[in-house]
Parts: structure tokens; sequence; C-alpha cells
């Protein structure tokens, strides 16, 4: 089990890019730090997904390792002349499968606040952590804690801070909806020494019920540490509570999580399918038994931006950056 979405719970990027070292100015903001001089990374498309050791199907879990959409090397297909906002929308899957124009009400783009005067999420769209500014409450599995001071907009990012005694950044969504599409732009590295206490990064699909498991969990990006080169997601049926965790598992090695990607995921009646830089990486469905509903039979779920904490205190500090956060509707028509 990874992630709850609740305050006495708890509650996961890919293909190698070049990009400047982090560099995190004096902490600003009550402990966030101020942001560094802006870097450049340009995204491409890693291999295909590789089968993990937990994976619980792998017969079935292999046709979602196959190559997708043109295979391995589909999402660097030549942008020659296509144009900035072309290229980029290629390196989308909204831009790459034709999903139309998120829900502009409950997107964000993250180009508000400052350096010099960071702001709080839009209060329309967010949810703080603790339920208000200024306030925090326990982090997963009650370590260290959640504050609403490690999340804060820098005017074009958004950026959650870990810090060494525990405190962490997380951040929900105020809407929710069964079945859709969603789609981040993140990046995270470690700051200072790795002493193998590290932060989790997450991108997360919560049910609006805050049932867990009986209403799954869709932590489509995991990682057990910012700037791995894996992407890991963890797919959780609805499940009965009295049994062992059930979940899919999928993994994508030999990129750089430390550069900018693209990850999204799909959820329709028919398949949970996530996306790397607008690539294809995993597509689950069915699996029902007498403990379990389908992978994708969740109730309404909301997104949740999270820098989890494993480990109490004494962690190595993390920054897990969001350069934009968008979310569409799904309907029967819909490509």
């Amino acid at each position: 089990m990874r992630e709850k979405g609740s305050p006495g719970t708890a509650r996961g990027v890919v293909a190698a890019a070049s990009m400047a070292v982090l560099v995190v100015a004096a902490p600003a903001d009550g402990g966030v730090a101020a942001p560094a001089a802006p870097r450049v990374a340009q995204p491409h498309c890693a291999a295909g997904r590789i089968p993990g050791p937990h994976d619980a199907e792998p017969a079935a879990d292999a046709a979602a390792c196959a190559p997708a959409e043109g295979g391995p090397g589909a999402a660097q297909e030549s942008t020659a002349g296509a144009g900035p906002a072309r290229a980029e929308a290629a390196r989308t899957a909204a831009g790459r499968h034709g999903w139309g124009p998120p829900l502009g009400r409950w997107s964000d783009e993250f180009d508000y606040g400052t350096a010099g005067k960071p702001a709080v999420p839009n209060p329309d769209k967010w949810k703080p952590a603790g339920g208000g500014v200024a306030k925090c409450w326990p982090g997963h599995a009650g370590n260290g804690r959640r504050c609403d001071k490690n999340t804060r907009v820098y005017g074009g990012v958004l950026r959650q801070t870990g810090e060494a005694n525990g405190d962490s950044g997380w951040l929900a969504s105020r809407y929710g909806q069964r079945y859709g599409r969603w789609e981040a732009r993140v990046r995270s590295e470690g700051v200072g020494e790795d002493n193998g206490r590290q932060y989790h990064p997450l991108l997360i699909l919560w049910p609006d019920s805050e049932r867990w498991p009986q209403d799954g969990e869709y932590d489509y990006l995991e990682n057990g540490a910012p700037g791995e080169e894996c992407a890991e997601a963890f797919i959780h049926y609805p499940h009965d509570p009295d049994v062992p965790v059930q979940q899919k598992f999928a993994r994508k090695c030999g990129v750089d999580l430390s550069a900018w990607h693209n990850i999204a995921i799909e959820w329709t009646p028919d398949h949970v399918r996530g996306f790397v830089d607008g690539v294809r990486w995993y597509s689950f469905s069915g699996g029902a038994n007498a403990d379990r509903e389908c992978v994708q039979c969740a109730p309404s779920m909301h997104q949740t931006i999270q820098l989890d904490n494993f480990h109490g205190s004494n962690l190595q500090g993390a920054v897990y950056e969001v350069d934009w956060a968008r979310v569409y509707p799904y309907s029967p028509d819909s490509p």
C-alpha cells in the first residue's frame, strides 16, 4: 500500500532529459525554499515499460509492456518545422491523443505568484494541507507533517518542499469525477546529502468518498525517491479492507525523473491507462474476483499532488515541482 489522501493517513515522471543542477536558495515563506535560477529541460521519450517484480499477473501485464503508439521511439518523431506549440503538444497525452481542451475551472497553469512573493495555490481549485493557510496535519502513516507552508506557487511553477525535519507538501483538487483524464508536467530532486531517507513524490487519483481501500486509488506516479531512474505507478483495485492490498504495478526505467516530463492517466469504463510524454506506458482492465472489483470500477476521484514522508525525521531534503496540472472530461464519444 502506498498513499492516502485523508489528513491522518497518506498518500506517484519518464524519459531522459538534460537539465541544470538544482540550486535552492535560502528558505523563504516559513520554510519553503525560494526558487532557483530558471532551468531548461528538453524532454524526450524513453523505451517502453519494463515489467516490475511485483506484477501480480505477468501474462496480462506483458501486453501492457509491449511498445504502443509506434514503439519505443514514437515520441521522438520529428517535429521539425512544427513550431514550439505543436512540438510541445506532441509530448503530451492530451495533444497526441486528441483529448481536447482541459477544464479551465479545475486545471492550473500556476502562472501566478512570484519569486519574491510566492502565492498560496488558488483556493478555488485546491484544498491545502492542514485545511488552511499556516496549518499542518499528520503526514503519511503519521510520519512528519503535511503543511500548507510547504506548497507554494512561484510564478509559473508549483513547488512542494520536503524538509529534513519531516515537514512536506500536499495538495488536493476540489474537483472530482468518475472517469476522465489528468495530466501534469513534473520533476523532482533531492537536496543535500543522500542519507537513504528520502521523500516520495506522487501524483494520485484519490476517492472522493475518502474510503480506502474499498473505493480504490490510482497512484499514477509514485517513486521511492526524487529524481530516480525509473518511474513507477501503483493502480489499486477497489477491494475488501480485510484482504491484502490488491494492486497493479508498472515501472519504466532508464529515465531521468529530475527533468521535466508529462505524466498522464486516462480512466474510462474500459481501462486505466498511463502515459509518459504522450506515449502509452501501461494499460490495465478487469481483474475482478471475490475480494475486489475490476481495476477501473472505482467511484468518483480527485487529483492529489504529494511529497510523502515514509521515514519520520532526519530526511534528505527534496523539491517537487509542477509546471501545470490539467484535467479533462470523459465522454463515450471522446477519442
